[in-house]
């Protein structure tokens, strides 16, 4: 009765946790893309590109990818023989364990009508996934705890996987064990299986089964003269040979029985079969109850990602089901931290430690993100510092061995973040040139918002120099930022400046307009001379500070050693921090 009802329990917990999961991948949007789209709208978009997939030439592409990248793994194999070998161990050691012994009542015995699972080849396959498990879970923890791999965080759930399935599986075993050498069990066997059996026949049983299938008998020992274990084998093979093999073939639960035996009998009067059994059991139901909301969720939803990523592509297929997509790929993220090591801006987390910059971290972020769930102020700023550092290299996208498309991923929560109406400063800066280039994703009149409200948020007078109907005044501004910007050595070179134009000549920004002047406010020339005027106001009210490139072309050429890059770079931060600053007081207030 009691494993019934848990039983049950936790298929209910398991059943609303996957619908729940589902559900979310079709109500929740992540970017502009399809977020007026209704969730019955998107299902019936998924049923129509699913149909219209399965039957055209792209089920051989799906075909290929799920064999080359969901059953071979190749990419990981590509990257990472020890994560390939602990995926594969994991992968199939628990698929195979869970299809032939999780679900016997209802798969093995479906296809094996004499199955029992104390018989071979059950018995040893059973042993085999279990160490595969097991193989995978070392590994696991000598990548994570031991070699200590570059930028790769454990995660709380993490540990919890890693928990679980080796409670499942060491209990497992030292149930096996304890089993093989019960007493009581034996007697349960006997009094189930064996009729008409008499008294010498009985001892006979006990006996052989003492000598060869590793029984600890009170009462009988060993050793045993030749007419008994006869006798004893001719009692076994008419009652128990059908239903048991030779417990040696379960090879893991063997071993523990060998090492427990000089326990045995204490063990078997501690009724420790029981409790192991109860562990066991109640481990792998809220195993199976806590998978939906679990990393190991990713074993169902990588191969989906895989499979839908090989087959759509933004601009042909439908914005709904690229909208349902990505949320798919939030929840077939594996956390194995390929990307972060990848990260060419990862070695920036070293000095911020700021997790959100670190790929594989800003999933969890996004998630919460994109559930509605409140955060606070600083947590919205590491997630947008992470996303707009991002330099948009596609290196986290081409490696990541869930095909999770991370690049579309990160442009689309930066847009949901902008929407929200905080402004952004790094849209100002080139590391947000990839806005830009995906200008055409966006609407018309929707693109220019977070840049006008971060321009707004800057700049001191309110609106930009070249749209004022007045002159700023030439007055040294009394804020203290001549001070702070000469603290820097690159700065302190802006004052070897002499106007020869060279870095306003060679800067590709000025070259792209007929009137320069017109566009950006200040030339880069101009902008030196200024900042050794003092006048910061007509420096930050200037376009071209926020449409510089960071191309260095101009600090090259400088005759003086300018490093006028550089100065611009600090000139911008000064600001950022300034108006962040000012920003807080205001939401403080």
């Amino acid at each position: 009765m009691f494993f019934t009802i848990t039983l049950y329990i936790s298929l209910a917990i398991f059943g609303l946790g996957l619908i729940y999961k589902v559900s979310t991948w079709f109500r929740y949007t992540v970017g502009v893309d399809a977020r007026d789209v209704p969730p019955p709208q998107r299902v019936l978009a998924f049923v129509k590109g699913l149909t219209l997939t399965l039957f055209s030439p792209r089920i051989l592409t799906l075909l290929k990818v799920f064999v080359l990248d969901v059953l071979l793994q190749i990419k990981v194999l590509q990257q990472d023989f020890l994560k390939w070998a602990m995926h594969m161990c994991m992968y199939y050691g628990f698929t195979l364990l869970l299809l032939m012994h999780g679900l016997d009542k209802i798969v093995t015995s479906a296809l094996f009508p004499n199955y029992y699972p104390t018989v071979n080849p059950f018995l040893f396959l059973r042993n085999l996934f279990g160490i595969l498990i097991i193989v995978g879970i070392g590994i696991a923890i000598y990548r994570r705890f031991i070699l200590r791999v570059a930028r790769l965080r454990t995660s709380p759930m993490d540990v919890y996987a890693i928990i679980i399935l080796a409670i499942i599986m060491i209990s497992g075993f030292l149930l096996e064990g304890t089993k093989i050498t019960s007493y009581s069990k034996f007697q349960d066997m006997v009094e189930e299986y064996t009729i008409q059996a008499d008294e010498e026949e009985l001892r006979t049983l006990e006996a052989y089964w003492v000598a060869k299938y590793g029984v600890v008998s009170p009462e009988v020992k060993a050793p045993f003269d030749a007419e008994t274990l006869e006798a004893g084998q001719e009692a076994h093979e008419m009652s128990c040979v059908e239903c048991h093999s030779r417990p040696q073939w379960g090879f893991t639960g063997y071993t523990l029985a060998k090492i427990t035996k000089p326990a045995a009998l204490l063990l078997d009067r501690a009724n420790a079969s029981s409790i192991l059994w109860y562990i066991h059991f109640l481990a792998c139901f809220i195993g199976l109850a806590y998978l939906p909301f679990s990393k190991m969720f990713h074993i169902f939803t990588t191969p989906l990602s895989l499979l839908a990523n090989s087959v759509m592509e933004k601009g042909r297929s439908d914005p709904a089901n690229i909208a349902t997509r990505q949320l798919l790929e939030l929840d077939a993220c594996m956390h194995c931290g390929t990307c972060s090591v990848q990260c060419r801006v990862g070695v920036v987390f070293e000095a911020m430690h700021n997790a959100n910059i670190l790929p594989s971290e800003k999933i969890p972020s996004v998630k919460a993100l994109v559930a509605g769930k409140k955060l606070n102020g600083e947590e919205i700023r590491n997630i947008q510092e992470g996303l707009h550092l991002c330099t948009n290299c596609f290196r986290c996208t081409v490696v990541c061995p869930a095909g999770i498309n991370l690049q579309e991923l990160w442009f689309n929560v930066r847009e949901t973040l902008l929407e929200k109406g905080e402004p952004e400063f790094l849209v100002l800066s080139p590391l947000s040139l990839y806005r830009g280039l995906m200008k055409e994703s966006l609407e018309l009149n929707y693109y220019p918002d977070p840049i006008n409200l971060a321009l707004e948020t800057i700049y001191p007078t309110g609106i930009p120099l070249e749209m004022q109907d007045r002159t700023a005044p030439l007055v040294p501004s009394a804020n203290g930022w001549s001070s702070t910007l000469h603290t820097s050595v690159q700065a302190k070179t802006f004052s070897q400046c002499f106007s020869c134009v060279t870095c306003t000549n060679a800067c590709p920004v000025v070259r792209n307009y007929p009137n320069p002047i017109e566009f950006v406010g200040m030339l880069p020339h101009q902008i030196m001379h200024a900042a050794g005027m003092g006048l910061w106001d007509l420096i930050f009210s200037s376009k071209m500070l926020w449409d510089c490139l960071g191309c260095y072309q101009c600090q090259e050429h400088c005759p003086q050693s300018v490093r006028v890059a550089d100065v611009l770079y600090e000139l911008k931060n000064m600001a950022i921090t300034q108006a962040r600053k000012k920003l807080v007081k205001q939401i403080e207030r």
